[in-house]
């Protein structure tokens, strides 16, 4: 396979521009860490960003910074900690679920759009993308975007680029909205409820005055590796934890916790875990850790579930019942990880009818090359939404020459 690294945006118009005019199409990556999500694709030809990785500019006072798409996210990370920064929006790590190398790029991260527990209050990756520099399938550089928040008339481009994979555009450059990290935080553990009492303890805690920050559940079959799902000691018991976290400053922040604790005293008393064992707990719930390819699961394919937060207990109970499956609820219930027995489909067509019962979409993110072959990983979108969203990629890659199939199965995805 050929690997085409390119040193700059316009090695990168004239590497899109050979290959339109030999039809010949490209694998877009960093460096690769997320490659075995989504369909795979047949090309000889890959375009490597990976070089493409300085930070452009770091403005904190600002809360902006300007990255090229191939800078280690890691890198990134540390850089904007250093000023008590961070990216609300808890990018995952998908490393450990994936057992790929910690490589994840800027770019990997925007393209993927997986976002972590504190979405439902800061929202998605899309939703801090102020900014993009990116080349088109046409093998032309355009910008969207700016660097202010309040800078759009018109259609907002930039935000297509976030979950789209690739499909639309190479991405080398983009400016991000920052913000700064919580003084304190302190999480709420519940022992021993089920998904659809936790899911109800959630609901309230989300609806109360207290601007909880997330809300997680886990069963106590997601706790049987030897790790206690990477929670350590809080998951040694193997019981169902729900968790619910609170931040801001350190006053605020245990004063909530308390009250919170109060008004949910009839789902149980709750145990406080203040910053650092926060911190971890949240951490191993963003990246689902308890499925980690190095785990008792780590065999089991994994689907990423997304439906309305009130059908998520009934909707997860059911899998795991009719399955033999696990299940990791975030969001309050909206968001559904479940590990599934092996089977040649990962249960596929059962998921999709159950999920789509419930008014959910569901992905497939974990799952050897040949079940990625037999099944649709993306969810397969209706009709109507179908032709718009293919007349949107045609218009920026007509020859489907960026990310070819990786989205939609068929010759022609």
């Amino acid at each position: 396979m050929d690997t085409l690294k390119v040193r700059d945006a316009k090695d990168v118009e004239q590497a899109v521009r050979e290959a339109v005019a030999s039809e010949q199409p490209l694998e877009i990556i960093g460096h690769g860490s997320k490659r075995l999500i989504g369909q795979p694709m047949a090309t000889n030809a890959v375009l490597d960003l990976s070089a493409l990785s300085a930070v452009t500019s770091y403005e904190p006072n600002e809360l902006i910074v300007t990255v090229q798409a191939g800078a280690p996210l890691a890198d990134v990370q540390s850089l904007i900690d250093s000023k008590n920064q961070q990216f609300a929006f808890e990018p995952v790590n998908t490393a450990a679920l994936l057992g790929t190398p910690e490589l994840g790029t800027i770019g990997g991260m925007i393209g993927a759009g997986l976002a972590g527990p504190r979405r439902i209050k800061a929202g998605g990756a899309r939703d801090h993308l102020l900014g993009a520099h990116a080349v088109s399938g046409f093998g032309d550089s355009f910008k969207a975007g700016g660097k202010v928040v309040k800078n759009v008339t018109g259609y907002d481009l930039c935000k297509l680029l976030a979950g789209s994979w690739g499909t639309l555009a190479v991405m080398t450059e983009v400016t991000l909205k920052v913000m700064p990290r919580p003084e304190s935080e302190r999480t709420l553990v519940l022992r021993g409820l089920d998904a659809i009492v936790a899911n109800q303890a959630m609901t309230a805690a989300l609806g109360s005055p207290f601007d909880v920050s997330g809300a997680a559940h886990l069963p106590n079959s997601a706790l049987r590796s030897s790790e206690a799902g990477g929670l350590g000691e809080l998951g040694a018991g193997r019981e169902a934890l729900t968790l619910l976290r609170l931040e801001g400053i350190t006053v605020s922040a245990a004063h909530r916790a308390a009250a919170l604790a109060e008004a949910l005293a009839p789902f149980g008393s709750a145990q406080i875990l203040e910053d650092a064992a926060s911190a971890h707990a949240w951490s191993s719930i963003r990246d689902v850790i308890p499925f980690a390819a190095s785990g008792a699961l780590g065999g089991a394919p994994v689907w990423r579930i997304v439906c309305p937060p009130a059908a998520g207990g009934a909707l997860g109970e059911q899998l795991a019942r009719d399955t033999g499956g696990d299940m990791i609820y975030d969001w309050g219930g909206g968001l559904i990880w479940a590990a599934l027995p092996p089977t040649p489909d990962a249960q596929a067509g059962f998921v999709r009818r159950r999920v789509e019962a419930a008014f959910g979409h569901a992905t497939l993110i974990r799952a050897p090359e040949q079940v990625r072959r037999n099944v649709d990983v993306f969810q397969t979108q209706p009709r109507g939404l179908a032709d718009l969203s293919e007349r949107v990629r045609l218009s920026f890659d007509p020859k489907t020459i960026l990310n070819r199939g990786r989205l939609t199965r068929g010759p022609a995805a």
